[in-house]
């Protein structure tokens, strides 16, 4: 009599005579979950709440003092124009991930004492807004319990899988007319499982034969009715098989913010070859994995190339096992694969060919350690630097930390192949002694850039965050323009008596953006999230070719 109750009332969260839900009036958008005591309600954000002082912790699950209007737009439930949310009180968690997404960065936390979920207001008194939250009772990770509870369908839905998709189709004359239909149906039962919507999953298709063309792109439609009625209406466009101009194509022309290109969401490309393609694959393979596209390779009717398989495992940016590629016997055992190619495309913690501003950069920290600074403000510096390396995804594949220390001399403290994961990091900023001595700004920069960015991987963005307290004894211009123009990004954070004028030459243009100044060292903490948010915006503006 206890238990029944109990279990109810944890998997359906809500008041089961009505789902209704309390009303509150217009939030401000720096309104914390945790000041409302409802447990659930539904309220209304006003426009502009897309800005870094409204702040934000956690992804999909937010810790309560997280402004409410800020976590909706982050989670896609809202845009920058505001409107209705509901929100539900959850328990408090252990730790919350920071990421970047629709144009909010949200950040890391350890723990706290209470979170909350936010979604759209669907039917305000039936059943659909107890559905509506099922993706928020357990993590994918973490679901034990059985997958339907007196009717209602806990099971982790395909419509929570944030992904942005390619699909490359075979329309060359060699797969005949009867299998290119096997084809097109083979994508309508992907579109019907994968749920399409602005929420969760979109997908595009591009046809390639001897050239490639763009069927319908990512915000064509979005629902998987529409993606459906678009594909019955593909026809065959016939000619060679050029999967290598299809995957440079795709590289160049798709994944665009014109297109509907999401930026907070993996991109995913998933290539479907029938027998051997006609033209080069692997130069085209690597670029579209160098700019972070997740590929997948389908093949049927044949084994899969070798290169392929170089590609797909061997690839530094991508060590999969074969996650990436699937091999079909026969064209009619193709939607055999269907669940399978799912699944993978939205387990997003294997996507890891996927580039976004956290796991994506080299970066160097360039730390003033002159006897202006002190022991005891040195060592607010590093805590400084090691605020800013734990929000991004650190490894030998994603982001890479570097340090530099430097006063009259120069001294490498590790470089970026040193440590290869986030603890390590941290551990080895800890570690930094304190030298002590003059400034001299302009060699630290040079020496920068020989010791740590000339060793960058092709691939990284190089970014140069350098830390003064003060006016350096040489030219800064010189070297800071030489680093910019190969290509470092460059960041200046100037304390107390750092000059206004150097810290504006050494930033990468527009200086603005990419320069600090704050008067004391205990206000260092408060900048994180502006770096880190410029960071991902600069990111997220640039051209993916």
């Amino acid at each position: 009599s206890i238990v029944l109750p109990a279990l109810i009332h944890y998997f359906c969260p809500f008041p089961t005579s009505s789902f209704a839900f309390t009303d509150v009036p217009q939030l401000d958008c720096d309104i914390k979950a945790g000041k409302i005591i409802n447990p659930e309600f539904i309220a209304k954000c006003p426009p502009g709440c897309q800005d870094i002082k409204y702040r934000v912790y956690g992804t999909d699950i937010y810790a309560s003092f997280s402004s409410v209007c800020g976590a909706a737009i982050h989670s896609g439930t809202i845009d920058n124009s505001g409107g209705k949310i509901l929100v539900q009180k959850v328990a408090g968690h252990s730790g919350y991930r920071g990421s970047y997404s629709n144009g909010i960065r949200s950040l890391s936390l350890p723990r706290w004492r209470e979170s909350f979920i936010v979604s759209g207001t669907v039917g305000r008194h039936n059943s659909d807004t107890l559905i509506s939250w099922k993706r928020k009772i357990k993590s994918k990770k973490e679901q034990k319990y059985p997958t339907q509870f007196f009717g209602v369908s806990l099971l982790f839905s395909v419509s929570d899988c944030k992904v942005d998709l390619s699909f490359l189709i075979d329309g060359s004359w060699s797969i005949g007319k009867r299998r290119f239909l096997i084809q097109k149906q083979f994508l309508s039962d992907v579109a019907q499982t994968l749920d399409v919507g602005i929420a969760g999953p979109l997908m595009g298709i591009i046809q390639y034969g001897d050239e490639p063309s763009t069927e319908f792109n990512l915000k064509t439609h979005t629902n998987s009715k529409d993606v459906k009625s678009a594909i019955e209406k593909i026809s065959q466009k016939g000619g060679l098989s050029n999967v290598g101009k299809a995957l440079s194509f795709v590289t160049k022309n798709f994944f665009l913010d014109t297109s509907g290109n999401r930026g907070g969401a993996p991109n995913v490309a998933i290539v479907l070859v029938d027998g051997w393609p006609t033209d080069k694959v692997e130069e085209a393979s690597r670029m579209a994995r160098e700019s972070g596209i997740n590929i997948f390779f389908v093949t049927i009717e044949g084994r899969v190339p070798v290169y392929f398989c170089i590609c797909i495992s061997s690839q530094a940016v991508c060590r999969t096992n074969g996650f990436y590629s699937i091999n079909v016997p026969s064209w009619f055992n193709l939607h055999k694969v269907v669940q399978t190619l799912v699944k993978r495309v939205c387990d997003t913690d294997r996507l890891a060919c996927s580039k976004t501003c956290l796991n994506s950069a080299d970066i160097g920290f360039v730390i003033d350690g002159s006897s202006s600074v002190g022991t005891g403000h040195f060592r607010t510096v590093l805590q400084f630097v090691a605020n800013i390396s734990k929000e991004f995804e650190i490894s030998d594949t994603d982001t890479r930390i570097g340090a530099v220390q430097y006063t009259y001399e120069q001294r490498l403290e590790f470089g970026f192949d040193k440590h290869s994961t986030k603890q390590d990091v941290l551990n080895a900023v800890k570690r930094i002694n304190y030298w002590s001595g003059g400034t001299s700004t302009g060699a630290a920069i040079n020496y920068a850039f020989e010791q740590l960015f000339s060793k960058s991987k092709p691939n990284k963005r190089k970014i140069m965050i350098l830390i003064t307290d003060g006016r350096s004894y040489d030219d800064v211009r010189g070297p800071a323009m030489t680093a910019h123009q190969n290509g470092v990004i460059a960041y200046s954070v100037g304390i107390a008596w750092a000059a206004q004028d150097e810290l504006e030459a050494i930033a990468t243009d527009p200086d603005k953006e990419h320069s600090v100044f704050v008067d004391e060292f205990d206000h260092l903490y408060r900048f994180v999230p502006r770096i880190i948010q410029n960071i991902c915006t600069e990111f997220n503006s640039q051209p993916r070719n």
